[in-house]
């Protein structure tokens, strides 16, 4: 019995945890209140009291909303989404797919245009069509590569850079070590010339 006690305890703490009311939002009953809180696509409640029939996002600062936010909430009957910077590239393909499923049952869709890319701002997200979502993808592919590219040039610039300079350090410390061995050479030489000099006229009185 005390082995089952305590997983009944998480499971219980789980459960009030998940019905508890999100940070930064108010719960009045079944209503969820996030609306004007300045919230961020990262800073937005991860997930929602399962029984939640009324959401308020609006009026906070989402470009995007994360994939699968909404699709656990099967008691929803009103969602407000309008006033944030919706951004219609990849982002949104979730946020339009929602959008798509719910349009004949709430009208969430309402209010939730396109703020970027400039082609696209003031659209209605549940109106894009795909190929225009995936043409922004593209655009943001595109940049991503030519960026890759110019980090990748100045990554093999400095490696070359690099290369050369230890290529030029190599070859000055080879010249240097030449002339010291040619240096300690000439010494070694003028020493001995300096010897030989000096016992010259003992080898000649021994004569």
């Amino acid at each position: 019995m005390r082995g089952l006690l305590l997983p009944c305890l998480l499971l219980l703490f789980e459960g009030q945890r998940s019905c508890a009311c999100p940070r930064f939002c108010a719960c009045h009953g079944s209503v969820v209140d996030c609306s004007g809180r300045s919230l961020t696509s990262s800073s937005l409640p991860s997930t929602f009291p399962p029984g939640t029939t009324e959401l308020r996002l609006h009026n906070n600062r989402l470009t995007t909303l994360p994939n699968g936010l909404l699709d656990g909430l099967t008691s929803l009957r009103a969602v407000s989404l309008h006033g944030n910077p919706w951004v219609c590239d990849c982002g949104v393909l979730y946020l339009r797919a929602w959008l798509l499923s719910q349009h004949s049952i709430l009208p969430s869709h309402l209010g939730v245009n396109c703020s970027s890319p400039a082609d696209l701002r003031g659209r209605l997200v549940v109106f894009l069509t795909e190929e225009e979502v995936l043409e922004s993808c593209h655009y943001w592919y595109c940049n991503l590569a030519v960026v890759s590219q110019v980090c990748l040039f100045v990554f093999v610039a400095a490696q070359t850079a690099l290369l050369v300079a230890v290529i030029v350090f190599l070859r000055r410390f080879e010249t240097l070590s030449k002339e010291a061995k040619r240096t300690k050479e000439e010494s070694f030489g003028v020493v001995e010339s300096h010897q030989d000099n000096e016992y010259a006229p003992l080898r000649d009185s021994s004569f």
